[in-house]
């Protein structure tokens, strides 16, 4: 099998009841990046890829659509059935841009499970549920009504709550936590995401301050220097989402002991198959972590649902979706939805979706 055609899309995904709020981004529209491969022998293989703007991370909506453009011819002819070929074929067209060479990987392992009629947890190893958890992002807001929706995201099942802070006073992100707490108790694990803005000083109080409270701090400072600077003082375990830029860092990062575990996001590390060798690193050390991503519709969220199925129960932190802020689905019948706070996999070949490829319009761009 070889890649014939590549088309790329841009489509606008409105954030329901926006703006949504972290320390980094305040958005109300998200530009999601879509490839669509078309093999040699007709299967159409789909990817996406959607930055939440462009300071959350290096990583923008124009940006994916420019160094997907530059890659994409070189890639006519390559073997989509050999996804660390691919990988390679791709670095030796244009370095960096995980992110966006990402949505190449997804939708070559769309094609993979196509072609053999299997889903593509099975080719990620195996699914070891049809049920995989899912986790909840508050973003920043005041303590009552931050506190509100974890009570009733906790009454829908949610297994997990992420809790929005930063770019406010500390205080404010205190009374959060402890409000947060009173109402869900140990009906979830808590997770509290800085998303980089805290300052080594406010996370060592938010820490000493809630001591009581076990929550994991997520991502609590700009950078690894930061984090490494007061680890050791900090009563609350630590977990790297934004800094996991590569599996190099992974490494380091695990090596070093500088965090408990990782939010890791799907293109970001580079696609499924980076992803999958980054669950058996964290395997290896019994590491716990999220297979998520930052935003996208209906292919990114199957594609971190499959890869979700197959992590180690025990050190699955869950799958987030942005699917509660979308209205509507790629895929009106096998769209990927959360239910009782998990998410049901799917049972198609390939990612399991098929998208309606008249909503996006015409490709911004096509080769072949």
């Amino acid at each position: 099998m070889k890649i014939k055609e590549i088309h790329i899309y841009s489509h606008i995904l409105p954030v329901l009841n926006g703006p949504y709020l972290i320390a980094s981004s305040r958005v109300s529209s998200l530009d999601s990046t879509l490839v669509k491969i078309v093999a040699d022998n007709g299967l159409v293989g789909w990817g996406e890829s959607c930055p939440v703007g462009p300071t959350y991370q290096p990583h923008h909506a124009a940006g994916a659509r420019a160094a997907l453009e530059a890659m994409a011819q070189g890639l006519i002819g390559a073997n989509p059935l050999r996804p660390v070929a691919l990988r390679r074929t791709m670095d030796g067209l244009l370095n960096g841009h995980q992110y966006a060479k990402a949505a190449v990987d997804i939708a070559a392992y769309d094609l993979m499970g196509k072609h053999f009629g299997v889903r593509v947890a099975d080719l990620l190893g195996g699914a070891v549920t049809e049920r995989v958890p899912s986790y909840y992002a508050s973003g920043v807001g005041e303590p009552d009504e931050v506190a509100r929706i974890a009570a009733e995201r906790a009454a829908e099942g949610y297994p997990r709550l992420q809790v929005k802070v930063g770019g406010r006073p500390v205080e404010i992100d205190i009374a959060v936590v402890r409000k947060v707490w009173e109402r869900v108790g140990g009906r979830m694990r808590l997770a509290v995401d800085g998303n980089r803005s805290l300052t080594t000083g406010d996370t060592l109080r938010l820490s000493r301050e809630c001591p009581e409270i076990p929550f994991i701090l997520e991502q609590p400072c700009n950078t690894l220097e930061e984090i490494k600077a007061i680890r050791h003082q900090l009563h609350h375990a630590v977990y790297l989402d934004e800094n996991g830029i590569d599996l190099s860092t992974v490494l380091r990062a695990i090596g070093e002991g500088l965090c408990d575990g990782f939010g890791m996001k799907v293109t970001r590390i580079g696609g499924l198959q980076q992803m999958a060798t980054f669950r058996d690193i964290c395997e290896a050390r019994s590491m716990p972590h999220t297979c998520d991503d930052a935003w996208g519709g209906d292919i990114i969220a199957a594609a971190c649902t499959h890869v979700g199925a197959t992590v180690l129960p025990r050190l699955n932190e869950g799958v987030w979706l942005a699917q509660p802020y979308i209205q509507g689905h790629y895929d009106p019948e096998n769209g990927i939805a959360i239910e009782g706070g998990h998410i049901r996999l799917p049972e198609g070949a390939g990612l399991g979706v098929v998208p309606e490829e008249g909503r996006f319009g015409p490709p911004v761009a096509s080769f072949g």
